[in-house]
């Protein structure tokens, strides 16, 4: 079985609700937080899965096509190949919130689901997020949590809490398993 890393998207890989962008409905508007590249190319090369899992509400709400989030996943992974980081694999909820499916966060559906298809122990991995929601699945899911972010309020009830997402892997693969 392998270890992996279970990544929300938006906040923890790329901007959202900021001055530059509001939400990622192109392309275009999709732009990598700092350190992004190196904190996933650090998970590979220490051996980690890296695995996407996001709820695209946008989808279901008719702001976006899943044809149009393929085109903003596959950039997503143009931007991280040029430097060198791999994702495995990206698993996206396009329901409508509150539609009551089992792959939305804060359900684990989408973890669950990686997690069997790629062989994955969840008890070794990791889900990392920025809201409660992504915190409530990888507990649901049996992963540890970390809840990136500087926000005040960090009352999620997760594991761990780090700045960014490099400042997570920086603490990851230096840590001594035993």
């Amino acid at each position: 079985m392998h270890r992996a890393v279970f990544l929300d998207r938006d906040g923890v890989i790329n901007e959202v609700l900021n001055h530059r962008v509001k939400f990622v409905n192109r392309p275009e508007d999709l732009h990598l937080l700092e350190g992004v590249e190196q904190a996933i190319r650090q998970f590979n090369e220490d051996g980690w899965k890296v695995f996407i899992v996001t709820n695209q509400g946008g989808v279901g709400l008719g702001y976006m096509t899943e044809d149009a989030l393929g085109e903003i996943h596959d950039r997503l992974m143009d931007l991280l190949g040029a430097s060198g980081a791999r994702v495995d694999d990206i698993a996206y909820c396009p329901h409508m919130p509150h539609e009551g499916c089992g792959c939305r966060k804060p359900e684990a559906g989408m973890i669950l689901d990686l997690a069997e298809t790629h062989d994955i122990s969840l008890g070794e991995s990791y889900m990392v997020g920025d809201r409660e929601p992504d915190i409530s699945a990888g507990r649901k899911a049996g992963t540890h949590t970390v809840f990136i972010g500087s926000r005040k309020n960090k009352k999620v009830g997760a594991d761990h809490h780090f700045r960014d997402l490099l400042s997570f892997s920086n603490w990851l693969v230096n840590r001594r398993w035993t």
